[in-house]
């Protein structure tokens, strides 16, 4: 029987995404803790930096009873020319389950179907799905009785932009994006899901009706030599305090972070009364360990 993978959210229903956000929230309520992957091991391949996909996933595996590994760009022989299919083979016969961080999707779904084990995608180019657990989750625990209708995503049509259309043609809501001409969202994934985005043509339209106000940083990992034309590129494009009244009231402010202050965000919005960006992030560890679940609990 082949493994379940998470790669982005092909093959997951809305009962199998909500079943996990849902298994989130009450683990994060009874602070749970368990032994059921005791003598499990969690590998993780990290080609890029990370603070939150890391530490959460560590944790989570931790407070599952397992054990992690950690396996830098350099720590693996794939450094030496080793082929993605050698090194799946070989990781996935000794540990349980591997996530994965590199800048290649293509180069993870490769690993994915030479893997015997789940293989959960950290981040690539194209996809960022845990993160967007975290924020439906996050979504759900401030609006318990609230249908999610509208995202507002401001910025670079990147992979969590990428992953918040898959999530809106699962869940049926619409993401309405602000970005700047030829920043927008891969291309395939605007044609398949097209009756669930809107491109805005300013900010305003963006806004209004949003529940969630979303953006990340304007140059990505790997593209800081970038970084400078960016700036000139996004410089209308970013979110403040006054953009939140534009919203509905109950709306909340979201970032996957890090941010940079006084670029995407005025300097003060992750402090802003609407902001749960700070939820989100510890959400992250919730889901992560929701997900663990999901995929490796017999």
């Amino acid at each position: 029987m082949r493994p379940k993978h998470f790669l982005n959210f092909d093959n997951f229903s809305k009962e199998d995404l909500s079943k996990i956000i849902n298994r989130a929230i009450e683990i994060k309520s009874k602070s749970e803790s368990s032994e059921i992957f005791d003598k499990k091991t969690l590998g993780l391949i990290f080609q890029k930096p990370s603070t939150r996909t890391r530490v959460s996933f560590e944790v989570a595996m931790n407070k599952l009873g397992g054990n992690t590994i950690f396996l830098s760009s350099s720590d693996l022989q794939m450094s030496r020319g080793e082929s993605i299919t050698d090194t799946a083979k070989v990781l996935s016969s000794m540990v349980d389950a591997v996530v994965i961080r590199n800048d290649s999707h293509e180069e993870l779904t490769l690993f994915s179907e030479n893997s015997s084990v789940p293989v959960i995608n950290g981040l690539t180019n194209l996809f960022h799905p845990c993160q967007i657990l975290a924020d439906l989750m996050t979504f759900k625990e401030k609006n318990q009785d609230q249908t999610l209708k509208k995202v507002c995503w401001i910025g670079d049509g990147n992979n969590v932009c990428n992953s918040y259309i898959e999530a809106a043609s699962i869940f049926d809501f619409e993401i309405s994006i602000f970005c700047p001409k030829g920043c927008e969202p891969y291309q395939p994934l605007l044609n398949d899901a097209k009756d669930f985005i809107t491109l805005a043509s300013s900010k305003n339209e963006a806004l209004e009706n949003a529940q969630i106000v979303t953006t990340d940083v304007w140059t990505s990992m790997n593209n800081e030599s970038s970084s400078k034309e960016r700036r000139k590129t996004f410089k209308n494009f970013f979110i403040e305090e006054k953009d939140m009244s534009l919203a509905v009231d109950h709306a909340i402010f979201l970032h996957c972070l890090p941010a940079h202050r006084g670029e995407e965000i005025s300097f003060t919005m992750l402090e802003h009364a609407q902001s749960m960006v700070w939820d989100q992030a510890e959400n992250r560890l919730h889901v992560q360990q929701s997900l663990l679940e999901f995929l490796l609990a017999d």
